[in-house]
């Protein structure tokens, strides 16, 4: 009876203490699992991905993100990657209900024996805590994961649960899920990983630091193998194969026997840079770099580089003739000069500018010894120490003890014979102090098909095709030319080239010529093409600053415009980027057209989010079956900003400034240009804008902190420049031809000094074929109408100069010019100032 009653107490408290264990256990589910984080939302998973910027011809030029993350389906995955993962962090993956008890049980054991502790979570409980719970280690969270492990495995199945964790999990170097890892170590996507290197990766997720595939070699390595082992003995690999791939080198991009991904990459640039810093003011930072958008930019390549060259050869010719050698103004220890391998990793840590390609790449070099005759240098990615001889340096102040000091870094470039490209010596080079902006746009999409925001990206991100406000100078003349051409002025209309005095605030300002002439009464066209200030604050005047501005806002130049006078020189500030958009309404007709960068933005499913080209296809449904000879419709819903007819004839007016303007030396083209120059005061800013009929461009050149460039800086001396070497090859790509004359008016040969009217067959250097509306008189020039002075009285003859050369009182008192028949034709002489009757409209 006592053994009975014995054993049956020992029953009953077994049994009381099961059920108060399950009771504990029970309740501590029920406390712990309720307020959990909802699993149901792993199902619709959208991890951060990188956003992608793709060239026109599907060419990857860069990538941004805050996590680097390429997002894999789990049925692009290869079995040998999720094999190796499983034999490393959970064999018993497929078998257990997300969490393994006898895992949990042998990691005990190990721990009482002495062994390492380890955390026996599962797969899923990784990705419980990954997702939904914090990383801290307690009691409470494991039970929470465990709860929530059993909870996940009821909603996804082994694969969708895999597929989150091979996506979600750090593996270093700023790598988020295996399809990245395999880019960042062995530059290779996951198809193509061999059985080791899948292996490696599988080893990562513990701690990436740990196995750092150079720093812990060796560690890394011996865990490798470990994870191989357990595939063989899961049945994954056979025994062969096992051991074939424990003998194999690891080879690594870090280890340099692969290139990095990012070396196929162009170096970022401006126009990357500026469409990361658009889509984040679109669609705000944290949806652009997590939400993995394919962002497909405007960017022609080759132009670019053509613009990159144009501008930076600029640049560099104004530096060099200032004769100043100012270098990066960074060293590198003396005492590291002796030893190869210390100079050339202290000069890989220095901040230079590697992104430079002008004639030939530059290269980051150190003074190794400077002497008389030559100056000896250390290149970076070259073995042999090479030499600069004195007469590299004739452009500059001094001699080489005058500049240069052991340790200091400086920029080198191979100078070579254009035809062989055999090496003529080794060249000193420095980045310009002096910066600059240039862009370039399809007149008719708006398409920027370059834009180059300084000399290099490297050196300066600030973008000064779009950020940088400067003043357009006499650049911004043409709106107010357009202003008064759609207020029924004519080209021809007469406007006084004469002193001014304007009192503003109390002081007086005199605007005055950049020639500091002035030339009298002259038609609009010869203001334009010859730059006049004189004749542009007297028109501006006349037509009213309201007017101005408001076509100065119409056009984007800018926001909100000051009505004052000085700013129809161009003295208000404005980026390049709104100019080249302005102009490009000029070339077009007078169609609103908004600038972009990006043709078209797909989220990562695929689907179109932006559209830049708006316009409508009508017969493209019907393609197939249209007429020959007929093409597809392409409708436009642009908003007109200005009347065809003054697009026109302001383009005309335009196009005599590169014929025979302020930009006829530095622009000769094949085909028609049109264009103005700008130069601010003390040429603190110069300026060229220019378009043919398909591409319109724009430079502009200062110091970012404005100073005078001197009294030879222009903007068509070098503006222009940049420009006639840019659209010589954009017209070899993009084709060009005369400007789209509108219907609706008659031209008239008109005398381009005197406003004058001449006879249909007239010809003659002085004689242009101007544009009028139907209905308008074009007898105006000088005593054949009014003459805009602009209100501002004046007493008294001047001395005037005659077709903007001479003095008035040496030019000929009349002019011939001959017709095409060879009858004379003779031109009134140039009137003065006190010919004409005083006071009002002239």
């Amino acid at each position: 009876m006592f053994l009975l009653s014995a054993t049956g107490g020992i029953f009953s408290a077994l049994t009381l203490g099961i059920i108060a264990i399950a009771i504990s256990i029970g309740g501590v589910l029920w406390m712990y699992g309720r307020d959990l984080p909802n699993h149901e939302q792993l199902s619709q998973y959208t991890p951060p991905t990188i956003s992608r910027i793709y060239s026109g011809e599907g060419r990857l030029m860069d990538e941004f993100a805050r996590e680097r993350r390429l997002f894999a389906p789990a049925e692009e995955i290869p079995d040998l990657v999720k094999q190796a993962f499983i034999s490393a962090e959970d064999k018993n993956f497929y078998q257990h209900a997300g969490y393994d008890p006898v895992g949990m049980v042998s990691a005990a054991v190990d721990a009482a024996r002495g062994g390492r502790l380890r955390g026996a979570s599962t797969i899923t409980q990784q990705v419980m805590k990954n997702f939904l719970l914090s990383s801290d280690r307690s009691a409470e969270r494991k039970v929470k994961e465990i709860i929530l492990a059993s909870r996940i495995e009821e909603t996804l199945d082994k694969e969708g649960i895999l597929e989150l964790y091979l996506n979600e999990i750090f593996l270093g170097q700023n790598s988020y899920g295996v399809a990245a890892a395999a880019q960042t170590y062995f530059n290779k996507t996951l198809a193509d990983l061999t059985l080791e290197e899948a292996a490696y990766l599988a080893i990562l997720p513990k701690a990436p630091s740990d196995y750092h595939p150079v720093r812990q070699a060796e560690r890394a390595i011996e865990r490798r193998n470990f994870v191989l082992k357990e595939m063989f003995e899961n049945g994954y690999i056979t025994r062969a194969e096992m051991v074939e791939s424990q003998t194999k080198p690891l080879l690594s991009v870090q280890s340099g026997h692969y290139q990095p991904f990012r070396a196929a990459l162009p170096d970022r640039d401006y126009f990357t840079d500026e469409i990361r810093r658009q889509l984040t003011r679109d669609f705000g930072e944290e949806e652009f770099f997590t939400q993995g958008f394919t962002v497909r930019a405007t960017v022609d390549a080759g132009m670019q580089a053509v613009a990159a060259g144009a501008l930076r050869s600029a640049l560099e010719k104004f530096d060099r003739n200032q004769g100043i050698w100012r270098g990066t103004g960074k060293t590198v220890p003396v005492d590291t000069l002796d030893n190869d391998v210390a100079w050339r990793a202290a000069l890989s840590n220095v901040s230079v500018a590697r992104d430079i390609d002008l004639g030939n790449r530059w290269f980051p070099a150190v003074v190794m010894e400077v002497a008389d005759q030559s100056l000896t240098l250390g290149v970076e990615d070259i073995d042999d120490r090479v030499s600069v001889p004195r007469e590299d340096i004739q452009w500059m102040r001094g001699d080489f003890f005058d500049n240069f000091e052991p340790g200091q870094v400086v920029h080198v470039r191979r100078m070579t014979e254009d035809d062989d490209n055999t090496l003529i010596r080794w060249s000193l080079r420095q980045v310009p102090e002096v910066q600059g902006g240039f862009m370039a746009m399809d007149v008719n999409t708006g398409r920027v098909i370059a834009m180059q925001g300084g000399f290099s990206y490297q050196h300066s991100v600030f973008n000064r095709a779009t950020q940088a406000t400067r003043q357009p100078g006499s650049s911004f003349k043409p709106f107010v030319y357009a202003a008064a051409l759609d207020s029924g002025y004519q080209p021809n209309t007469i406007v006084v080239d004469a002193p001014i005095e304007i009192v503003s605030g109390g002081e007086i300002w005199r605007p005055k010529n950049a020639s500091n002439r002035f030339y009298g009464p002259s038609p609009l066209r010869t203001g334009i093409e010859r730059s006049r200030n004189l004749m542009t604050v007297r028109l501006a005047q006349d037509v009213g600053m309201n007017v101005v501005a408001s076509y100065a806002e119409r056009f984007g130049v800018y926001d909100e415009m000051d009505e004052l006078l000085a700013n129809s020189l161009g003295s208000q500030e404005t980026t390049l980027y709104k100019m080249v958009s302005a102009y490009a309404m000029f070339a077009n007709g007078g169609e609103r057209v908004e600038p972009t960068l990006v043709d078209r933005i797909q989220d990562r499913y695929g689907r179109t989010v932006f559209k830049h080209d708006q316009r409508t296809c009508t017969d493209c449904d019907e393609f197939a079956t249209l007429s020959a000879g007929y093409g597809p419709r392409i409708v436009s819903n642009r908003e007109r900003v200005m009347d065809p007819i003054t697009a026109y004839q302001l383009t005309s007016m335009m196009k005599g400034v590169v014929d025979r303007g302020t930009a006829s030396r530095s622009v000769n083209l094949p085909v028609p240009i049109a264009g103005k120059t700008g130069t601010t005061n003390d040429a603190k800013d110069v300026w060229f804008v220019g378009f043919s009929s398909t591409i319109v461009a724009g430079c502009y050149i200062g110091y970012d902190r404005p100073r005078s460039m001197g009294n030879s800086a222009s903007g068509g001396g070098m503006c222009g420049p940049v420009f006639n070497e840019f659209m010589r090859e954009a017209i070899q790509e993009y084709g060009a031809g005369p400007f789209e004359v509108p219907p609706g008016g008659y031209f008239v040969k008109i005398d381009r000094f005197t406003g004058a009217r001449l006879p249909d067959n007239a010809s003659g250097e002085n004689v242009v074929a101007e544009y009028f509306r139907d209905g308008d008189d074009a007898f105006i020039g000088i005593g054949g109408g009014v003459v805009i002075d602009g209100g501002f009285a004046m007493a008294g003859d001047l001395p005037l100069f005659g077709r903007g050369d001479g003095n008035a009182a040496d030019a000929p008192v009349a002019s011939e010019v001959e017709t095409s028949t060879g009858r004379k034709v003779v031109v009134p002489g140039r009137a003065t100032f006190g010919s004409l009757s005083s006071g009002g409209l002239y």
